[in-house]
């Protein structure tokens, strides 16, 4: 993990983090690559870029570097491990964004994303800076550059004022974006924000039958992505002997053993619950990493 960023600028509705972790502030690119090669020096395989909110990198810095620059520095001080990014507003993934980061060759396929919401009239109601079409077309973006990339999402149910129609416009959104997966979770009052004194707070039943819900879908969705892998070979970053996670994180328990901190090709042949199997490619080396 390299943390480059804390804080938020944003105050949604429902958080308290700009009030708790203070405002944006930004590792300088010249430490965030000295870290990352550092990193690759003691012998990682992968580095995550993290923070609160990693979208607003750079804001805050004299020269106004802005994420892309981060990764491209990060990926300059450490050639050859994969790079993954913690997770992510949708208003980031632009077209400049998807293009500097597909030409690393580096990047994960995989992307985090900060949804919420399906439905407008909550996103509105939780101050977030984007609507539903404007993130579908963050993950269009993303599938066009990143073949076969998998997303995942947050997903807050039973937000105040939501009804039983803005739910159901939700579940359908999160169908349409055919996520790998989605953490949903009850709305929870947080005092001193804008969204715990709105009206029309659902209770506690509410909310968790609607959690309930939603992973119907989220499982559905996820046995989806796992079934459409099978037959394909990834590139496993092994963490023990028999078990890694791909290029795309899916799981992935390998019938022969591997050193850990390996980074083999995988050749899917099944499905056991919510991880890949199969076997280590013959073939002993990749042209890439990813």
């Amino acid at each position: 993990m390299l943390k480059i960023q804390d804080g938020c600028d944003h105050f949604c509705t429902y958080c308290v983090i700009p009030y708790t972790r203070g405002r944006v502030r930004s590792l300088p690119l010249a430490d965030c690559a000295e870290q990352a090669a550092d990193l690759k020096e003691r012998g990682f395989r992968e580095i995550v870029l993290t923070g609160i909110e990693i979208a607003s990198y750079g804001k805050d810095l004299p020269e106004k570097p802005n994420l892309a620059d981060a990764v491209e520095a990060v990926a300059q001080a450490a050639p050859g491990v994969r790079l993954h990014l913690g997770s992510l507003e949708p208003t980031v993934i632009t077209e400049e964004f998807c293009a500097r980061l597909a030409a690393l060759g580096q990047l994960c396929r995989h992307f985090h994303l900060s949804l919420q919401s399906g439905c407008d009239d909550t996103l509105k109601r939780m101050a977030r800076r984007y609507d539903t079409a404007a993130f579908l077309a963050a993950c269009d973006r993303l599938r066009r550059y990143f073949p076969g990339c998998s997303l995942t999402a947050d997903l807050i149910c039973g937000f105040p004022g939501e009804t039983e129609a803005d739910f159901s416009a939700t579940l359908e959104f999160l169908e349409q974006c055919e996520f790998f997966y989605v953490h949903a979770f009850p709305y929870s009052v947080r005092p001193g924000t804008k969204a715990a004194v709105m009206p029309n707070q659902l209770s506690h039943a509410q909310k968790e039958e609607r959690v309930l819900r939603a992973r119907e879908v989220i499982d559905r969705l996820q046995q989806r992505y796992l079934q459409a892998q099978v037959g394909k070979t990834l590139s496993v970053l092994f963490e023990n002997e028999w078990e890694g996670h791909a290029e795309n994180y899916c799981r992935v328990r390998a019938e022969t053993s591997a050193t850990r901190g390996e980074v083999l090709p995988v050749r899917i042949t099944g499905v056991s619950g919510d991880k890949l199997l199969g076997c280590i490619n013959d073939l002993q080396s990749m042209t890439s990493v990813l």
